[in-house]
């Protein structure tokens, strides 16, 4: 595939001055300081304990209360709190910094089309958390807490368990809220197309109910459609951008 000739070769000119061992050394400087702002960030949320774990224990409804059986597990959930909490908050340099690594390697509509995908996916992924915190969580947590299989069998639940559904839940929510982008990508890539997710729609819209009903089992019909209706209204909008990526891609602009 030719490019226009009066498109300046801006990747080959800013990366040519630079030996394979030079983007080594590049590289692992960009790593190294990625590990120091996350350690640097995670040693600052391992300070802040009671704030921290007064965020964390806010879902539990009034009366509930955790139990810890091990000597060892509070202080280990603590530094693993404060990592994935530091993980989060050291994020965006991160990013920055292995965006500005890669960048000068990409063409000008490529860094333009690499800077919204990784904006639109942290964006999203912090959306999906969110209404994990705010929802879902506390919706699976109050329901799966108090359901019994029989009166003889009390539950005691313990911190690890609850930190433990916790964080899966907001990763789960989180990746499940990257299906816009994602679909973006693969149209980006020519390997989707729009008439590919409208021929399952259905059948997405059938495993978002299952997944929601999982995920929260209340039997509530309200608390059923406020969790599957976001995630399926991202799939809608993936409708909605797919084709506009497909073109793009075959526009003369990126032959």
């Amino acid at each position: 595939m030719k490019r226009s000739n009066s498109e300046p070769d801006e990747r080959s000119n800013s990366v040519s001055g630079l030996s394979f061992w030079e983007h080594l050394d590049e590289l692992r400087s960009v790593l190294i300081k990625s590990l120091v702002a996350w350690l640097v960030a995670s040693i600052a949320a391992f300070c802040f304990k009671q704030p921290l774990f007064d965020l964390i224990f806010r879902p539990l409804g009034q009366g509930q209360q955790l139990i810890n059986i091990d000597v060892t597990a509070q202080f280990f959930t603590h530094v693993q709190v404060a990592l994935c909490v530091g993980f989060v908050v050291a994020m965006p340099l991160i990013v920055a910094w292995l965006y500005g690594f890669v960048a000068p390697a990409l063409y000008r509509n490529e860094k333009r089309y690499s800077l919204i995908f990784v904006l639109s996916a942290l964006l999203l992924f912090v959306a999906g958390v969110a209404l994990n915190y705010f929802v879902i969580f506390p919706l699976s947590f109050n329901v799966l807490s108090t359901y019994q299989v029989s009166d003889i069998v009390v539950n005691r639940i313990s911190l690890t368990s609850y930190i433990s559904l916790l964080l899966v839940l907001s990763v789960f929510m989180g990746l499940m809220f990257e299906i816009p982008v994602l679909t973006w990508l693969l149209a980006k890539l020519g390997i989707l197309r729009r008439e590919h997710l409208k021929r399952y729609r259905g059948h997405v819209f059938v495993a978002i109910l299952i997944i929601a009903a999982v995920i929260t089992p209340t039997g509530d019909p309200f608390t059923l459609l406020l969790v599957s209706l976001p995630i399926y209204l991202l799939y809608e909008l993936s409708i909605v951008m797919v084709p506009a990526s497909v073109n793009e891609y075959k526009s003369p602009q990126n032959i």
